[in-house]
């Protein structure tokens, strides 16, 4: 039975979060959980651990630009932790962004970790995440931009990506740090 409880964050907005153990973090504990045991069965090693260092990585970095923004970090971890599934569960890019807000609502829908209004803060930002051109909503921009930290940080060796330059420059402008 799902338990519901009120929640506030640091800057004294509040919201209603759903969880079956009354803890608000546990439910990206469940996501991952259910994360890993899809990823653990990519047959590809090298695929396999790249795609859990990208979505670990983009979600560590999706909390903390929340957090920086007065959004809520759970639920930026959360979409950061869906955000390619789709494409690995499928092996394909191919409009990989639309494609997986579809999947990220399924699986939310099936675990029922989210309340619908979580749901489509989470699948919305999902859906534009490779838009990095664009600037849409707020939780929007947190994945973008913890998508372009993680590929531009990840690996110091490739160049940044013309179309994520300007933004992995406002990035590190907006958190103080020097190019």
């Amino acid at each position: 039975m799902l338990r519901h409880f009120s929640i506030v964050y640091k800057d004294g907005s509040g919201g209603e979060s759903i969880n079956g153990k009354g803890n608000a973090m546990s439910r990206l504990k469940e996501l991952r959980k259910y994360i890993d045991k899809k990823l653990n069965k990519m047959e590809d090693e090298d695929k396999r651990t790249g795609a859990i260092a990208h979505l670990y990585g983009v979600s560590l970095a999706a909390q903390m630009i929340a957090k920086k923004r007065n959004l809520d970090p759970e639920l930026a971890a959360m979409a950061a932790m869906l955000h390619d599934m789709h494409a690995y569960k499928t092996g394909s890019y191919d409009d990989h962004a639309h494609l997986g807000a579809d999947y990220a609502r399924n699986v939310l829908t099936k675990l029922e970790l989210t309340t619908p209004e979580e749901t489509e803060i989470i699948c919305s930002a999902i859906y534009h995440h490779d838009d990095k051109l664009n600037v849409d909503g707020p939780m929007d921009e947190v994945l973008k931009d913890a998508d372009v930290i993680h590929h531009c940080v990840n690996d110091l060796s490739k160049p940044i990506k013309e179309k994520e330059q300007a933004r992995f420059d406002s990035i590190m402008k907006e958190f103080g740090i020097e190019a």
